[in-house]
């Protein structure tokens, strides 16, 4: 069987090499990779659009840093899916390889913006939760609603700056340099250089999580001493426990689904990888969806806030339909149907 051999030098930047990195050769693989990207796509943009509509239709839930640092993980998922399925199902399934280098870096450079951004997102809810549990009597000081868009917009920025890094011309056709073996036009160094950012920003969340996590323990013993004097105090403590360990579920759920593609990623930079390996590395990729999928259900079920408003929308949504159908419209239609019956 002939196999395209993608040569590690900028010969992969002539066009007619696209068709080397679309790596599903059976018409079974595609139509898996469609399914899976439609499913968990779709099933992401309603769930994170459901978390956004709870946030800013409460007003009591959007004053909150928390929950806007939870907003911005949504948005960042609910981009990443559209942007994702479009370009994956797009290249893979109906391999598409008509648009130009620009299209497919601006197109690459949408999908690292989301995902740093998720990424990012998470971080800011960890330092979050940390001051929350660390230094719980000047926290309403310290992250202020402002400081907290403040740090969203820096935030989508950076992640924005640094994805687009190879259409602003840090690719390997510009260069004269080594070319990626998962993605067309893309320098390995810059890659190097992605990952490097991914693993520090990771590092970062679990330093901050294992503290906050350390410090959670502390409060539940705390709470667990001084039950009969603390009163509200102890309630509001316990809701930051609760929401720390929520976090630390979503963190794990992310490492869980992410981790076999940056380690294929990074495997990639040092060596060379076979059609078997970046087959694989393709269907990994649908694993960030199911990430995105799942984070929204973890708030729901975890979090009383998000669950109760959630419980209101649908209360509210049973009035209507009840109220309709006791109108006085709904009444009249239906006694003419049964004069006409």
């Amino acid at each position: 069987m002939d196999t395209c051999r993608i040569p590690a030098n900028a010969s992969k930047c002539s066009g007619n090499t696209m068709e080397c990195f679309m790596v599903l050769s059976t018409q079974a693989q595609k139509i898996s990779i469609g399914i899976l990207c439609i499913l968990f796509g779709t099933m992401c943009v309603f769930e994170n659009s459901l978390v956004l509509y709870l946030i800013f239709s409460s007003p009591g839930i959007r004053k909150k840093p928390s929950y806007l640092f939870i907003g911005s993980l949504a948005l960042a998922d609910i981009l990443a899916s559209i942007i994702f399925v479009c370009s994956f199902v797009n290249f893979h399934v109906f391999n598409e390889a008509g648009f130009s280098k620009e299209v497919f870096l601006l197109q690459l450079g949408g999908v690292n913006t989301s995902f740093s951004a998720s990424l990012s997102s998470l971080l800011l809810t960890a330092l979050d939760r940390y001051l929350s549990i660390s230094r719980p009597s000047e926290y309403k000081l310290l992250m202020t609603k402002k400081r907290a868009w403040t740090a969203l917009g820096v935030l989508w920025l950076t992640c924005a700056t640094i994805a687009c890094l190879p259409l602003l011309g840090w690719n390997c056709c510009v260069l004269d340099s080594s070319c990626s073996e998962l993605f067309p036009f893309v320098d390995d160094n810059y890659l190097s250089s992605w990952l490097c950012f991914v693993m520090v920003l990771l590092g970062c969340i679990i330093y901050a999580y294992a503290h906050v996590l350390w410090r959670a323990r502390q409060h539940v013993a705390y709470m667990e001493k001084h039950q009969a004097q603390a009163g509200k105090q102890n309630t509001r403590m316990r809701m930051d426990v609760m929401l720390a360990k929520t976090l630390v579920m979503v963190l794990a759920v992310l490492v869980l689904c992410w981790s076999p593609v940056l380690v294929l990623m990074t495997y990639s930079v040092f060596s060379r990888l076979n059609d078997h390996l970046r087959k694989v590395f393709a269907f990994c990729s649908t694993l960030c969806l199911l990430n995105s999928m799942v984070n929204p259900i973890i708030y729901a079920l975890r979090s009383k806030e998000l669950f109760s408003s959630l419980r209101r929308v649908f209360s509210h949504f049973r009035r209507q339909l009840k109220a309709s159908e006791e109108s006085p419209e709904g009444e009249s239609t239906h006694k003419s149907s049964v004069i006409e019956s």
